[in-house]
């Protein structure tokens, strides 16, 4: 039996700056080389749930784990495991890129033979070289993030809390930064992810956290997740239209399209679910040309379980979804 091991834990992990609570008790788990996505609205807490893990900010209380130490007791420990790309580059404007590593070098005592070859070697891991004895002011955006992100691994941490990494940067760089990141995966690194952007959770994360008023209201799969809204569906269509009129008749309750000849009805896209329907078609003999499964997006699950500051706050439980009619319609 294989036991997972996990990077980071917290456990009832609270934070508040005067009155104003920002972690209002969060429990999260990240295994090792994986990716865990921190979602939520501009001031859910996922910056000061970044601080407390990476060392820069203390809790108020909860226990607190980063590479098996507590970041409070051992802050040392724990920086010697881990590496930190805040929401702003680091990147020092009066040095060159290869200058930049070599500062980071030097904090990390590397000693001058290796510090030079470990900056040659991420300047041409990140496509860095050719712009190496350049200043950053001559570097796009997306080339002074990967220095950054660069500049982070120079000390080869095996967890990286990366924090808005790819805000502001274009979509051709915000994929050479998603790859880079499947990269660090691939080798063994651990990443604690904070976006705004909902496509790169879905692209990169293998477990998502949703932060709303302090709390952890929903946390799985990108998959998971979207199925606790609702708004997910499944559409037949039709070539046959005697096939059509026979399937309206008797899947009672399902939106019908007559010039598209389709059929759709709310479902949670299960396989449980698929596989009635397929039987049922069967046993009925009625052929559909094709069918597809619609499911929420995480914008969904975004805009359904958190708020803007002043709303009310986002239940805790998330929304059943609804698959009556389906249900329903194949008795």
């Amino acid at each position: 039996m294989t036991t997972t091991r996990l990077a980071i834990t917290a456990t009832g992990l609270r934070k508040a700056y005067g009155e104003q609570v920002v972690l209002d008790g969060i429990d999260l788990t990240v295994a090792e080389g994986t990716v865990y996505a921190l979602l939520g609205p501009n001031g859910a807490g996922k910056t000061t749930t970044v601080q407390i893990l990476s060392t820069l900010a203390a809790a108020d209380g909860g226990e607190v784990r980063v590479g098996g130490h507590d970041p409070l007791r051992d802050p040392r420990a724990v920086r010697a495991q881990i590496g930190v790309t805040g929401q702003f580059a680091a990147v020092d404007a009066m040095l060159t890129g290869e200058e930049n590593l070599l500062l980071m070098a030097d904090l990390h005592h590397l000693g001058r033979r290796e510090g030079r070859r470990r900056a040659g070697e991420l300047l041409e891991r990140f496509g860095l070289a050719d712009a190496a004895g350049k200043l950053p002011s001559a570097y796009s955006g997306g080339m002074r993030r990967r220095l950054d992100l660069a500049m982070t691994l120079v000390g080869e941490p095996r967890i990286i809390f990366l924090d808005e990494p790819t805000t502001g940067l274009d979509p051709r760089s915000r994929h050479a930064m998603w790859q880079i990141v499947r990269d660090l995966v691939a080798g063994g690194v651990t990443v604690f992810l904070t976006t705004q952007y909902l496509d790169e959770a879905d692209q990169l994360a293998d477990r998502i956290g949703v932060l709303n008023g302090g709390r952890l209201v929903a946390e799985g799969t990108a998959e998971e997740l979207k199925r606790l809204v609702p708004g997910g569906h499944v559409r037949l269509r039709f070539a046959d239209p005697a096939a059509y009129e026979r399937a309206v008749r008797v899947l009672r309750g399902a939106a019908h399209d007559d010039e598209a000849l389709t059929l759709q009805f709310p479902s949670d896209g299960s396989t449980r679910e698929l596989k009635s329907l397929l039987d049922w078609l069967e046993a009925e003999s009625i052929e559909a040309e094709h069918l597809t499964v619609h499911t929420p997006d995480l914008d969904d699950v975004f805009f359904a379980l958190t708020t803007e500051a002043g709303d009310a706050p986002a239940p805790t439980g998330a929304p059943a979804t609804t698959t009556a009619p389906l249900k329903e319609s194949l008795r």
